[in-house]
């Protein structure tokens, strides 16, 4: 009996009928039922008749994951033909299995082990799996961005076409942000996860895993997120990993590129018929603003991954106590979300400028989803400009911590880093486009 089987398993007065998957513990199996849902059975008081004898060979060329042979273990096989996509795994959703002793999702995956539970990847490329982390991604620190994009360096020097990372969804913003500055790469970075877990029916993690190959397949060098752009199973959206934001708690379209349309979209129906057989990516993909373009691979990736800790991202609200900042005394920068145009109550106004005074960098942002800060229209504005702020334009505020984590620890002028486009994460002028 292994994983693969199709099993019926007596358990007292219950039978259950499925697909044995692999356990995280040895006192219990794992079965998949037709409908699509995981139960969870204690082994010793399980009766296991094995149904079906069968494991998917991931490997193997050209099959597209769709024939089962025999076998435990799933060999990945190397195709010259094919791209070589390195897929790095740091936990979260897409990389998690359910603890049946809690019943809570917790990351337990490697990135092959993500591959074997995707069939649907074989035969789109060569594949070689690298776990950076195995968090989920509340747990995320910016010393694990370091560490990815040590690890993105290595990859691609050591041959990779492009990379997907596996992360979880709650921070993968600020992930994706954090590449796009410590980064300049010649091959695609493509951020993928999943809103809902591999044992759920209406689990998002296949299809977004596919169309994140395919995405880090194409002609471009972005550093990209790719999740569902709909509810339904039809397109993923590539949103720019500095222009990205995850605005709702669990649906599954739940990116959405701020201020502009998605930078492309993958086209599944597409992706599932030409990608399997290792074709190239562009006939799924459809750009809607034109992407960097490849670079020269075998120059690598130019990586400048320093950051400053130090640096806090605060929201302003009505009746605020000015006391309440007094821990940022002494950081290294602050980023401020502040109303409307980017503004904060006057009596805040002596503070900013006692911080700007002791060496502090001050960055002003909107709580606004849409539209770019303008210090200069209003009174309290020309005030705050006057006690040093920095107007970071339509910078998303998470973007800008992270920008202004990057910008204290490499740029010249960090004020000056701050007001300038770097990663896409800043436009020359805020414009409609429903």
């Amino acid at each position: 009996m292994q994983a693969g089987d199709r099993v019926r398993v007596d358990d007292g007065d219950v039978t259950n009928e499925g697909v044995l998957l692999p356990s995280t513990t040895s006192d219990h199996l794992v079965v998949k039922l037709e409908g699509g849902y995981n139960v969870g059975i204690d082994r010793e008081d399980a009766d296991v008749e094995v149904l079906e004898s069968g494991v998917r060979d991931v490997g193997e060329e050209g099959d597209g994951g769709d024939e089962e042979v025999a076998g435990e273990a799933s060999e990945i096989t190397f195709d010259p033909e094919l791209p070589t996509i390195s897929l790095i795994s740091t936990g979260g959703t897409i990389a998690s299995t359910v603890d049946y002793r809690t019943g809570a999702v917790t990351a337990q995956f490697d990135a092959e082990d993500v591959l074997r539970a995707v069939p649907d990847l074989a035969g789109r490329a060569n594949y070689r799996g690298r776990v950076v982390a195995n968090i989920l991604s509340e747990n995320m620190e910016p010393p694990i961005w370091q560490d990815l994009a040590e690890a993105v360096r290595e990859e691609v020097a050591a041959g990779a076409d492009g990379v997907v990372v596996m992360h979880g969804t709650d921070t993968m913003q600020y992930s994706a942000s954090a590449l796009s500055f410590m980064l300049d790469s010649p091959v695609p970075i493509v951020f993928t996860g999943s809103q809902r877990s591999a044992d759920r029916p209406s689990s998002d993690n296949v299809m977004n895993a596919v169309c994140a190959v395919e995405a880090a397949k194409a002609d471009h060098a972005e550093t990209l997120v790719c999740m569902h752009a709909t509810p339904s199973d039809d397109a993923c959206a590539l949103h720019r990993g500095t222009r990205v934001r995850k605005n709702h708690t669990s649906r599954r379209d739940a990116f959405e590129t701020v201020g502009a349309k998605p930078l492309g979209l993958v086209d599944y129906e597409t992706a599932s018929e030409d990608g399997a057989d290792g074709e190239a990516a562009e006939t799924a993909i459809t750009w809607n603003r034109e992407p960097a373009p490849r670079g020269d691979a075998d120059e690598g990736v130019t990586a400048h991954p320093d950051l400053a800790g130090d640096v806090e991202l605060v929201k302003f609200t009505p009746g605020m106590d000015p006391a309440a900042w007094d821990y940022l005394d002494g950081k290294d920068g602050v980023v401020i979300e502040g109303t409307g145009l980017g503004h904060v109550h006057t009596d805040l106004i002596p503070r900013i400028e006692e911080l700007v005074e002791n060496g502090t960098t001050v960055v002003m942002t909107s709580q606004c989803l849409e539209g770019r800060v303008c210090d200069r229209v209003y009174d309290t504005g020309r005030d705050l400009l006057d006690a040093g702020v920095v107007e970071a334009g339509d910078t998303l505020p998470g973007t800008a911590k992270v920008k202004l984590m990057w910008a204290l620890a490499n740029a010249d002028n960090a004020a000056d880093a701050m007001r300038r486009n770097l990663a896409g994460e800043l436009t020359e002028e805020s414009q409609p486009w429903r």
